[in-house]
């Protein structure tokens, strides 16, 4: 079955392009189908590159997906066209006034990281959006900054600085094999990393319910499930295109930003080389794992989510 986004997005021509099965609201309207409602909370400045990469994974998965593109109600992006976002995105103030509910949310990630939480301007909001996921979605999935926002708000969990940024293609072992989340999973596997901060394992571990699916030895914890609030934590991005590391390296250098050359992506670490793709297998079985299980486990009436 096909996503069902909008036919005007950039996404669709891409996906289309790709092969990804897209559909339009009319075609979709004509099938006797409920489909999975999907919301994408997009925190990045690029919100074109973020809702195609996102996109792509859910679309990829043999059930028809709703996807639904929200964004904070005051914050406004300079990278993003006032047209883009206003034709395709809806304030979560709308969406928490008619009281609409998800099958699952994707909170992304966020340019904050450098930032106390309580410094981000729309942390207040966010913080409503973390509770209001307990009564209107079944299940979230927190990404990068928004991964560690979520566990400071649900665990008083911090994000702490690291030395150099984390940045590159790095190996996680495989925690829990029979996990459903990781249905198919290697025994490790290839992330692609980009931040400045980190959770600690041993504050996980500190806390009854949390549970460390995947993890690497150079960069710590990655994947954690959170039962009690119908919630994960990744805190690194299986989501990446081939060339996004590419772009934010390029982007440093000709910044004259300091920046390392990003680990075990470019062929012998060498930046005039295509880069490789180690982990794509991967990032479409992680995303078509956790839509299979809020297939399996979500109500059939959307309503009834949350009670």
């Amino acid at each position: 079955m096909p996503i069902k986004i909008h036919a005007d997005l950039p996404a669709y021509e891409i996906l289309n392009r790709e092969g990804v099965m897209v559909m339009t609201d009319g075609r979709a309207e004509r099938q006797d189908i409920r489909p999975l409602r999907i919301g994408l909370l997009n925190l990045m400045p690029n919100k074109e590159q973020t809702e195609t990469q996102f996109a792509r994974l859910i679309g990829a998965t043999p059930l028809q997906i709703d996807m639904q593109f929200i964004r904070m109600t005051n914050h406004k992006t300079k990278f993003t066209s006032a047209i883009h976002m206003e034709k395709f995105y809806r304030p979560f103030s709308e969406i928490r006034e008619v009281n609409e509910k998800f099958d699952g949310l994707i909170i992304t990630g966020a340019p904050v990281e450098h930032l106390d939480y309580r410094e981000v301007t729309y942390w207040d909001e966010l913080r409503a959006i973390f509770d209001w996921t307990q009564s209107h979605v079944h299940s979230s999935i927190g990404v990068c900054w928004g991964g560690m926002a979520m566990l400071k708000h649900f665990h008083e969990i911090d994000k702490h600085p690291l030395s150099s940024k984390a940045f590159g293609c790095f190996r996680h072992r495989n925690m829990d094999p029979a996990n459903p989340l990781l249905r198919g999973f290697s025994d490790d596997c290839v992330i692609p990393v980009s931040r400045w901060t980190e959770i600690r394992q041993d504050e996980i571990d500190s806390i009854d319910g949390l549970n460390t699916l995947l993890y690497s030895d150079d960069v710590g914890p990655c994947l954690v499930e959170d039962g009690k609030f119908r919630a994960i934590y990744i805190f690194n991005h299986l989501e990446y295109d081939s060339s996004t590391l590419k772009y934010e390296y390029d982007r440093d250098i000709d910044k004259g930003a300091p920046i390392n050359v990003p680990a075990n992506y470019y062929p012998d670490d060498d930046p005039s080389l295509p880069p490789q793709n180690r982990w794509r297998s991967h990032s479409h079985l992680f995303y078509g794992n956790w839509i299979n299980e809020i297939y399996q486990t979500t109500p059939y009436e959307i309503d009834a989510i949350g009670n």
